[in-house]
């Protein structure tokens, strides 16, 4: 390898699909195409075959995740044309063995997946002296999510071994050219490519990554940060996706149609349109903050007009979500401040002073406690637990990638049945 290799993973379901995304990422500036663990099961080792036929100059790697029979899983893969067959490197030793001698006699190689090894440095020695060809330093999307860091598992097998070592996991333009600075021969991309609505155009891009890379990648985003990025990006609706149709509110209408808000929870329990908690919250709250309203007893009295509006304004706090009703609605309009309710309504309540800031609550019948992310928009409005923020951001960015590239092959088109296979999913 006299430059490092871009191997895409075409880690789809639908074998024609994966061949056109394969032929746009060839036209870019891939090396080898993987025929991904996802398509291998849902088409079977034919799609290692149709690889191989529409591609012949390009090696292809059959991501068989082999944990056992090894000869066997092997064999299969070799006569349907791999070139180099996934194992899992945290198998037994015999598999690897056998999937070695296996790899010998039908003139194929053995890339060995180091994802979930407890000891990466330690099996990675192991394994080169069981005879594998290449090392694969595999950060999973699930490990992925919860923020694990690919690069800091490459780092940890890098200098352990003479053979050519794989990063992957999460791999795009930023994470490929430190990963080759790194030391990695290979670079696998997956999402970054494959739901990419110019699968040509990021290829490319991250091609001239590799071959100019950068150790120093620049700071990272926090967090915190980087969480707000994210759910800036997507919609409520693939937070909903990313959480299997969990965390949406119910009957939440946006009272400013086109705006949206993005923020952590200020909880507030108040009762039958008493407004004093709720304003008394927005001296609590921070910028950036979103305050979260379960206005007990019914929807005949607001507990929420344009002053309230007006004062969160000048506090800079993201915007409002109320379980119950809202008043001074056309003023707030002209604002065009983010905020959503129940209802509308222009009975105003008493200051009476009931209620609690900060406690648990129930609005629009998910529990939001304060802390929690809150994403609304036009759609409606989500509660993330703060626990989770992090993990459900990630995932709701791979949820809108992928949208990215359904939208690209219906705009060729296809119709939406047509691309998600529905006849072949439907439930039997």
């Amino acid at each position: 390898m006299n430059r490092p290799v871009l191997q895409v993973a075409l880690d789809l379901v639908e074998l024609d699909r994966a061949l056109v995304i394969a032929g746009e990422a060839v036209t870019g500036g891939a090396d080898w195409l993987e025929v991904g663990t996802p398509l291998i099961k849902s088409e079977g080792v034919r799609a290692i075959t149709k690889i191989r036929d529409a591609f012949p100059d390009h090696l292809v790697i059959a991501d068989m995740k082999t944990a056992d029979t090894g000869a066997i899983e092997v064999e299969m893969a070799a006569k349907a044309g791999a070139d180099i067959v996934c194992v899992l490197g945290a198998s037994d030793d015999s598999v690897i063995e056998e999937s070695v001698r296996a790899a010998r006699k039908y003139g194929v190689n053995i890339m060995a997946d180091l994802i979930s090894v407890i000891n990466p440095s330690k099996r990675s020695e192991e394994l080169e002296k069981l005879g594998v060809d290449y090392l694969c330093a595999h950060t999973g999307i699930d490990q992925q999510m919860t923020g694990t860091d690919s690069l800091e598992l490459l780092q940890k097998v890098i200098g352990k071994v003479n053979i050519p070592v794989a990063a992957a996991g999460g791999m795009s333009e930023k994470t490929a050219s430190a990963a080759v600075a790194a030391g990695a021969r290979i670079v696998i991309v997956g999402g970054a490519i494959i739901r990419s609505s110019d699968v040509i155009s990021s290829t490319r891009r991250i091609r001239q990554t590799m071959d100019q890379p950068v150790q120093d990648t620049g700071p990272a985003l926090n967090p915190e940060d980087e969480i707000k990025e994210i759910l800036s990006l997507v919609s409520s609706s693939n937070i909903s996706d990313a959480m299997h149709r969990k965390g949406a509110m119910t009957g939440m209408i946006s009272i400013c149609p086109g705006t949206k808000a993005v923020g952590k929870a200020v909880t507030v329990q108040t009762f039958a349109g008493d407004w004093a908690k709720p304003v008394e919250a927005i001296d609590i709250a921070g910028p950036g903050d979103i305050i979260v309203i379960n206005n007990d007893q019914g929807l005949h009295v607001a507990p929420w007009g344009e002053l309230a509006t007006i004062s969160c304004i000048n506090r800079g706090i993201e915007g409002v979500v109320i379980d119950g009703s809202a008043r001074d609605i056309d003023d707030i309009k002209k604002i065009h401040y983010p905020l959503w309710a129940r209802g509308m309504v222009p009975n105003a309540g008493e200051p009476k002073g009931f209620g609690e800031i900060g406690a648990e609550i129930t609005c629009g019948g998910q529990i939001v406690s304060s802390g929690d992310w809150i994403v609304a928009d036009e759609s409606g409005v989500v509660v993330i637990p703060k626990t989770r923020a992090y993990e459900i951001a990630r995932r709701a960015r791979e949820v809108y990638n992928t949208e990215l590239r359904i939208r690209e092959e219906l705009r060729r088109g296809k119709t939406l049945s047509e691309v998600m296979n529905l006849l072949r999913w439907e439930k039997k």
